[in-house]
């Protein structure tokens, strides 16, 4: 991957799996991107997420855009992407569990990676998981951690990211988790 600390994300959601393999070709070659993900989700639609300076992201974006036409069902660009979404959509993040646990979720997964980089955005925060679409019927959902009032502004901000849109489905914040709701986030 680049190694600059600000970073684009690109996201496109198409409801064709054959043409999501020939957008994530198309957009590979159009710009100098990194392959964040690309994979097929419930129900059978196709996401791809590409990483990379802005210029390189709007270019591949672009290009995916043009040939899936007619297949979008959505897309997404955000430059200066919080550092914690990334590993959160790859679970490779390292983080410690804090006082309390939110929990959002979304009928999209465009709206659910929009409203995770704003609630991280929003307050002290760790990304614990952003899931996306795979298992969980093409929703979305992130899991957070930290103190109790950062919890619950990061989790007013993301929520209401998504409901303006209409795309929140609920919203939880836990204090103190029980030892068995931890363990299930692992």
């Amino acid at each position: 991957m680049h190694t600059m600390m600000i970073r684009t994300l690109g996201v496109i959601e198409l409801n064709s799996i054959a043409k999501g393999y020939l957008v994530t070709d198309t957009m590979l070659k159009a710009g100098n991107v990194d392959l964040v993900k690309a994979h097929s989700i419930c129900p059978g639609k196709y996401l791809i997420l590409i990483s990379g300076d802005v210029g390189s992201v709007k270019a591949a974006m672009s290009a995916g855009l043009e040939i899936g036409a007619g297949w979008v069902v959505d897309h997404l660009t955000i430059a200066n992407i919080h550092p914690g979404i990334i590993p959160a959509i790859t679970g490779t993040g390292q983080m410690e569990m804090g006082e309390s646990l939110g929990v959002l979720e979304f009928f999209g997964v465009v709206s659910g990676i929009a409203a995770a980089d704003q609630a991280a955005k929003a307050a002290q925060v760790e990304l614990i998981e952003l899931r996306l679409g795979f298992a969980v019927g093409g929703k979305s959902f992130v899991t957070l951690t930290g103190d109790i009032s950062a919890v619950t502004a990061a989790v007013e901000v993301g929520a209401d990211a998504a409901e303006t849109a209409g795309l929140l489905v609920n919203q939880v914040i836990i204090p103190r988790p029980h030892q068995g709701v931890l363990d299930s986030l692992v």
